[in-house]
């Protein structure tokens, strides 16, 4: 088992095949098809479960993969570090639709200008999803909302959210859960911090919400409000991205409830030269932070 052989499983898995992979590593189909039979016989199990010419992971590969990404990985921060060379590969990060639209493109834009040897890869998702794919190692690292619990993972604050309640503007003043109460609520899928905070506010009130409808854009979310479908919590900061239109009224929730923090997290003592750069944008886009 050598990295060459590792770089062909990982291909193999993230093209979905061997004809593409053979393709993408300019090798022959024959070549690929043979390391991955060798480094199968290696380990004495199989990876792939083959179905009419076509490859899924076996249980054994999952497992594989997962060990088979951080040794990649590792191998390519060793490199660097010997080198002592600019930050430079793909940086998969996982964020939230909030973030972004609202709090990346200047931060990413930065970044790309200081270090245009990294790809940003962005995967966007809930937060309970995106902890998952740190820790699974589906991504490098996250920006999610609230303290994260997971063992093994690092954070950094990055940025702080104001919370706010958006409705109809026919809708009658909102002062308190009790106003919201036979409304719909519009919001993230289950997984979602913000949701999970809405629904704190309305168990104050000793509401319990028995219309939710469930999207996954804050452009759709907005748009039904406005059509008087509902209310929503949002960040402040996603309605100077959208389109907000005279049918919307926004009103501030109570202190409790009405900021959170946005963090940067990853993996304890995995961190490539390209996420240690990231780092340090954050930091010095808010010197507070650092």
């Amino acid at each position: 088992m050598d990295f060459d052989s590792l770089t062909i499983f990982k291909t193999v898995v993230d093209e979905g095949g061997i004809i593409a992979a053979a393709r993408k590593l300019h090798r022959v189909q024959s070549g690929v098809t043979t390391r991955i039979k060798q480094l199968e016989a290696s380990l004495g199990v199989e990876l792939f479960l083959r179905n009419k010419r076509r490859l899924t992971l076996s249980p054994a590969g999952e497992i594989f993969l997962g060990y088979v990404e951080q040794l990649l990985r590792l191998a390519e921060q060793a490199r660097h570090a010997v080198l002592g060379d600019a930050p430079r590969g793909v940086l998969r990060l996982g964020t939230l639709e909030s973030t972004a639209a609202s709090r990346l493109p200047p931060l990413l834009a930065h970044y790309h200008q200081q270090y245009p040897a990294v790809r940003v890869e962005l995967v966007t998702d809930t937060t309970d999803a995106l902890v998952e794919g740190v820790v699974c190692r589906k991504v490098d690292a996250a920006f999610v909302i609230g303290r994260v619990e997971a063992r093994g993972l690092e954070v950094l604050e990055a940025f702080d959210e104001e919370l706010v309640i958006v409705a109809p503007r026919s809708h009658p003043a909102i002062r308190c859960a009790h106003d919201v109460r036979t409304d719909t609520i519009i919001c993230f899928p289950i997984g979602c911090a913000y949701r999970r905070l809405l629904h704190a506010w309305l168990a104050a009130g000793t509401v319990v919400p028995d219309k939710v409808l469930e999207l996954s854009s804050y452009h759709a979310i907005v748009a039904c409000v406005a059509s008087g479908t509902g209310i929503a919590l949002v960040p402040r900061s996603v309605l100077e991205t959208v389109r907000v239109s005279d049918s919307i009224a926004v009103y501030p929730l109570p202190v409790e409830h009405t900021r959170m923090t946005t963090y940067l997290v990853w993996r304890h003592g995995e961190i490539s030269p390209a996420l240690r750069a990231l780092q340090a944008e954050i930091l010095m886009s808010n010197p507070r932070r650092a």
